[in-house]
């Protein structure tokens, strides 16, 4: 050590100086067999404190890795930060690490009867090692696993995803109803106190499954919160929209809110929800399984929602319309080979001399106000004169109703199977190895 460190440091040399010689006295004073009691003494050594590591706290490190100031904030860093402050010591023992090394008087005792203990190796520890492994997942933090189809629209965001039921603010239970998020957006607003204020904006709805429905709007600054306030409003505005025969729409009709149009069909059974993701989300929670919906114009999810319950509280019975018209209702359906079906009669039936000639008597052209949906001409393939693709239509001629065939004999018979089967056995088609050993088994 040079000249200028010495004086610098003369208040710390002088207690050590002073040890050395009291130690020296008691080395004089005592036996040679005692002197291996002086070779466990530690040496000690001069040591500036001038590491990182030991000039801050663990609470600052922890603090430096985890917090974004307020100017990142507001330039939007720290979205994606959800680590949190882990306790690096939880499963440590000290004096036991990986390679079970004894120390004496760390994790062992300096005497044994008149030996001293020296530093070794011991074997290795297994449930140690698992015991340390183990404590070290618990620290990870693990995402929990969530059905697909619980899991929203993306995922990432909380569009599509059920938050279960609204509180009731009566005597009436609410459990049965099912909320989902229509729109999630984080919007602010300038204060002249706080500066610009960041403020969770939610947009639900919320139904029974039964025709009951009710949709608002929720905002605060904590998610949690904005999620409570829209779920709650929610359940406070039901309304009951009518569904024919428990799966779709009565009839076919235009709605529009602000820039947005809806252009509703009504489905059989079957057919299932084609339509927006948003409307997909209030069809389910309504009650409505088969639906075909257009939008035009401006895809804003809360003008889609609006418009949406508009047409929908303002569509007209079956028997409303028989009522307005004084006329039968009659329904002609294809898989019914269309056989005439009165859906609706009313109380007093206007006879054919007092029915105009100009009058509109179809129920599509009456529902929609006497207006005809505009749907564009779909042109032919650029391919359909080319040589190539006539030759392909004459070689495909005989498989050209072979489709269609088959799932008329599958609806008819359950198999494929014709009225000529039982008379011609032979000519009953071959089936894989795999469907015939399936079949064998749903006899047996």
């Amino acid at each position: 050590m040079s000249i200028c460190a010495l004086r610098c440091y003369t208040p710390f040399i002088k207690p050590i100086q002073r040890l050395f010689l009291i130690e020296n006295r008691i080395l004089n004073k005592t036996n040679i067999q005692n002197i291996d009691i002086w070779k466990l003494q530690t040496s000690i050594s001069v040591v500036r404190p001038v590491s990182v590591l030991a000039k801050y706290t663990g609470k600052d490190l922890w603090k430096s890795v985890l917090s974004v100031s307020n100017a990142g904030k507001n330039r939007g860093r720290g979205k994606g930060l959800k680590r949190r402050q882990k306790d690096l010591n939880k499963g440590q023992i000290i004096g036991i690490g990986k390679l079970n090394m004894v120390w004496p008087g760390l994790n062992a005792p300096v005497m044994q009867e008149v030996n001293i203990v020296k530093p070794h190796k011991v074997s290795t520890n297994l449930d140690r090692e698992l015991q340390s492994t183990t404590s070290t997942d618990l620290l990870k933090r693990r995402s929990r696993k969530v059905h697909p189809l619980l899991r929203g629209w993306t995922s990432a965001k909380l569009g599509g995803k059920s938050i279960g039921p609204p509180e009731s603010s009566n005597e009436n239970s609410l459990n049965d109803f099912e909320t989902k998020v229509i729109q999630h957006r984080v919007v602010s607003h300038m204060t002249g106190n706080l500066g610009r204020v960041r403020v969770h904006s939610i947009f639900a709805i919320t139904g029974n499954q039964k025709g009951l429905c009710g949709f608002s709007l929720g905002k605060a600054s904590e998610i949690s919160t904005a999620l409570r306030l829209a779920k709650n409003r929610a359940g406070l505005k039901l309304m009951l929209i009518p569904i024919y025969n428990n799966h779709t729409v009565y009839h076919d009709f235009f709605s529009q809110f602000g820039s947005t149009k809806l252009f509703v069909s009504k489905k059989y059974d079957g057919y299932g929800l084609v339509c927006h993701r948003a409307i997909k989300c209030a069809c389910e929670v309504i009650g409505i399984k088969d639906i075909y919906v257009k939008v035009e114009g401006a895809i804003n999810y809360q003008h889609i929602i609006k418009a949406f319950i508009l047409g929908l509280l303002r569509q007209k019975t079956h028997q409303q319309l028989a009522e307005e018209k004084q006329l039968h209702l009659v329904e002609f359906r294809n898989e019914n080979q269309m056989y005439p079906k009165v859906i609706a009669t009313p109380a007093t039936v206007r006879k054919p001399a007092e029915v105009s000639s100009m009058e509109i008597l179809d129920f599509t052209q009456y529902v929609l106000g006497g207006k005809v949906v505009l749907k564009k001409k779909k042109y032919p393939p650029f391919y359909i004169n080319y040589n190539s693709y006539k030759i392909k239509q004459r070689k495909m001629e005989y498989l050209r109703n072979q489709d269609q065939v088959r799932i008329e004999m599958y609806a008819k018979h359950g198999e494929l199977k014709s009225f000529l089967t039982d008379k011609y056995p032979e000519a009953k088609p071959h089936l894989w190895k795999k469907n015939r050993t399936s079949e064998n088994e749903e006899e047996n």
